[in-house]
């Protein structure tokens, strides 16, 4: 577990310059895993080096996939093939990602052996229940606490059978362990889900040569088709190019230029929304990398104003709602936040850890069942806050910080190491 930390951060009179973000934490977890079940080599460039993708590149390391590293942030990585990975003789520690247990789940399921998951006091808590029902359906034999819903979670691998399944939450971490569990068995497995959720899984696999297929409700694919090792590259993380989006549109007279950024239309929610509450966000350079569009992010300081968020959107932005809420905080009005209550189940309740924090710091900001409600304007004032362990909380109030009238506290800030190990760093260089 991280050790604590504390950070001060003084009001920022302008922001300016060129940054180029760590690489995406979704896309980096999904290059391990699928260059480690492809037959051959893999060359993976631009790898986020945060602690969560590296509980996964640990743990198919303890499966006898050998990675070395070669140059400037760049692994090889020799692929065992779908039938190649061996037994692990050791409980697997997913750390604080949800991620790599919930994938690992699907794929461990398939495999003909023993296995154990488990993960830090924040990941012990989450909700297992919605990846273990479905694969329980396909056949797996998972024993978890809580009546199988919580880590530790005991896989005894194998005997799967191909699933048509209807999730009731649009959930990527859902959708790719089934697809990662039909990928290794005969058949044809399909997901449907209430609202689009990200693709990335869909995308990558089809680069290394899987069979899927994507549709208006889902997405499936037909298993026992074998990967071939390939070269990655890993596109800059929307996530966290979230939080300097918005310090640069609430920042006075703030001109940022974010490099590389993914912008995959299932995780560009984020963009949109700023558009639509009056920020200035060009995408400049668009192209595509290793099957994913990518483009630079030209942001400006911009007047917000308050706009209401419902389910349309929520799929594509869930990880960015605490700093949408520092940008609503600064909004002419009111935002409305609806159908989120996926947020309640993160990394802590995003909801009432928002609502804590930002209200400590003087913002208007009330809790619904499934969201949040803010009215906008407020002038933010100093005051010691604590970021509940959560790397988005945290770096969330440290964007707040900026515009606060005096010096914020924050209180646990090593978790920002989970997705963005150099976001203070990055942060202060950005100051005149």
């Amino acid at each position: 577990m991280h050790k604590s930390e504390t950070r001060t951060i003084a009001p920022a009179t302008t922001l300016r310059g060129e940054i180029v973000v760590p690489g995406d934490k979704s896309i980096s977890h999904r290059a391990i895993m699928f260059a480690s079940l492809a037959k051959g080599k893999s060359r993976v460039r631009g790898l986020l080096r945060g602690e969560d993708c590296l509980a996964t590149l640990r743990a198919f390391q303890a499966m006898g996939v050998e990675v070395t590293e070669s140059g400037d942030n760049e692994l090889i990585i020799q692929g065992r093939g779908l039938d190649g990975l061996l037994e692990p003789t050791d409980v697997i520690d997913c750390g604080n990602s949800g991620t790599t247990m919930r994938l690992m789940s699907g794929i461990l399921a398939a495999q003909p052996f023993f296995s154990i998951l488990t993960g830090d006091q924040y990941l012990r808590k989450r909700p297992m229940g919605r990846v273990i029902n479905p694969l329980t359906e396909m056949g797996a034999k998972i024993l978890g606490r809580d009546v199988g819903r919580k880590a530790p979670l005991a896989i005894d691998g194998g005997g799967l059978t191909p699933l048509e399944y209807s999730s009731p939450v649009a959930s990527a971490q859902v959708k790719s362990a089934l697809l990662l569990a039909g990928m290794q068995i005969e058949g044809t497995t399909t997901v449907y889900e209430p609202h689009l959720s990200r693709d990335h899984s869909e995308r990558m696999l089809r680069y290394f040569g899987a069979e899927v297929e994507s549709f208006a409700g889902g997405a499936r694919v037909t298993g026992r088709v074998v990967l071939e090792g390939r070269e990655v590259d890993v596109p800059g993380d929307i996530s966290s190019a979230a939080f300097f989006l918005v310090a640069g549109l609430i920042v006075p007279d703030a001109e940022l230029l974010l490099k590389n950024v993914g912008v995959n239309p299932t995780r560009s929610g984020i963009i949109d929304i700023l558009q639509q509450m009056g920020g200035s966000i060009e995408l400049l350079n668009p192209r595509e990398l290793s099957g994913e569009p990518v483009a630079d992010l030209l942001v400006k300081s911009s007047p917000l104003r308050g706009i209401e968020i419902g389910a349309e959107l929520v799929p594509r932005a869930i990880d960015e709602f605490p700093v949408v809420s520092v940008a609503a905080a600064f909004a002419e009005g009111v935002t409305t936040i609806a159908d989120a209550k996926e947020l309640r189940v993160k990394e802590t309740d995003r909801i009432a850890a928002m609502c804590d924090t930002l209200g400590r710091l003087g913002a208007q900001i009330e809790p619904l069942a499934d969201g949040m409600r803010i009215t906008g304007g407020r002038p933010l004032s100093g005051a010691a806050v604590n970021s509940f362990g959560d790397h988005r909380i945290a770096m969330s109030l440290g964007v707040a910080a900026l515009r606060a009238e005096t010096e914020v506290v924050i209180e646990d800030t090593a978790c920002t190491a989970t997705s963005f190990p150099n976001f203070w760093e990055l942060l202060n260089r950005l100051r005149p």
